[in-house]
């Protein structure tokens, strides 16, 4: 990015005051989801700080967690498969070969950004998981679904949920099932979100038209 781009984010976030982003009037993480789910198409975006982190919510938004098996992308980095691994998820064997991923796995860098859209539309998984970390401004990932259930399942995955913020420490759901059994610390940064947000918006401004493809793994795990 420009020195001055990146100079306009930092100072915009820095002087927000908003330092967490389960604060309500934050506008650096809604804005990345908007650009994330209009470059993809898909109608939900989970936004998250690793790569990791996108891996585990697009699995436990499926109800796929300790115990189960899935199909999972081809491709897969040993770091990531051992993380899956540490999540007790194991690998379905014999399935059908034309039968989607849980989950696909897209990369993004400086690079290749903006070529996001076209290798987002040749998912056919039920979850797109994005890693952002290799934009270069900090470990961060993303979820994207058309399905509102899994979407509801990997946002309460993130620390404190995000049902009610008003009651986040005693918080209640209002659908049985899609409270996880633990959280974790998968809170992205608005400072991070805004800095990435603004690398793939310029890296849009030159990217090609949208046809399917198939989704292609790759990098290293965070």
């Amino acid at each position: 990015m420009e020195q001055y781009d990146t100079a306009l984010v930092l100072s915009r976030v820095l002087t927000s005051g908003i330092v967490m982003s389960i604060e309500k009037n934050d506008k650096e993480l809604p804005a990345l989801e908007r650009l994330l789910t209009k470059r993809s198409g898909r109608r939900r975006a989970i936004l998250v700080n690793s790569r990791s982190a996108a891996v585990h919510a697009a699995l436990a938004g499926q109800g796929i967690g300790h115990g189960d098996r899935a199909v999972l992308p081809a491709g897969l980095d040993d770091r990531t498969r051992a993380f899956i691994d540490w999540l007790g998820v194991e690998e379905a064997q014999g399935t059908d070969d034309t039968a989607p991923p849980a989950f696909d796995l897209l990369t993004l860098t400086p690079e290749n950004a903006g070529t996001f859209a076209r290798r987002a539309a040749g998912s056919t998984a039920p979850a797109l998981a994005v890693d952002l970390t290799g934009l270069g401004f900090g470990p961060a990932g993303a979820v994207l679904t058309d399905d509102e259930r899994i979407w509801t399942r990997a946002e309460r995955l993130k620390i404190f949920g995000a049902f009610d913020l008003r009651t986040m420490w005693t918080q209640q759901e209002a659908e049985p099932g899609t409270a996880p059994g633990v959280q974790f610390n998968y809170r992205l940064s608005p400072l991070v979100a805004a800095c990435a947000r603004m690398a793939l918006a310029q890296a849009g401004s030159s990217r090609t038209p949208v046809t399917t493809t198939p989704v292609t793994t790759g990098g290293t795990s965070r």
